[in-house]
């Protein structure tokens, strides 16, 4: 297992940042389909907790929507953190336009 641990600035209202980003899951099951599957989400006010099942790898992790950052921790599948780099750049990507 490898850990990514990501802070994604943001300039949005805790709220709308927390509002987004809960979004984001279900969107990227839509837009991943038959991809990203078993897709599930709990939230307790702005902490989070995340998992789902791509290409076969399960992937979970922590998110919490701070005031002026989203926090993002998980720990990725050996074969997967191959990929760490590429992974944390598309997350990057589209956290920073999912929040502008």
């Amino acid at each position: 297992m490898s850990k990514l641990s990501l802070n994604i600035p943001h300039s949005q209202t805790q709220e709308e940042a927390l509002n987004r980003v809960k979004q984001l899951l279900s969107r990227l099951q839509e837009e991943q389909k038959g991809t990203v599957t078993n897709v599930q989400e709990n939230w307790n006010g702005p902490n989070g907790s995340f998992s789902f099942s791509a290409k076969g790898f399960n992937i979970a992790g922590t998110i919490q929507v701070k005031e002026n950052e989203v926090h993002l921790q998980s720990e990725l599948p050996f074969a997967v953190a191959l990929f760490k780099g590429q992974i944390t750049s598309m997350i990057t990507e589209k956290a920073k336009a999912l929040l502008a």
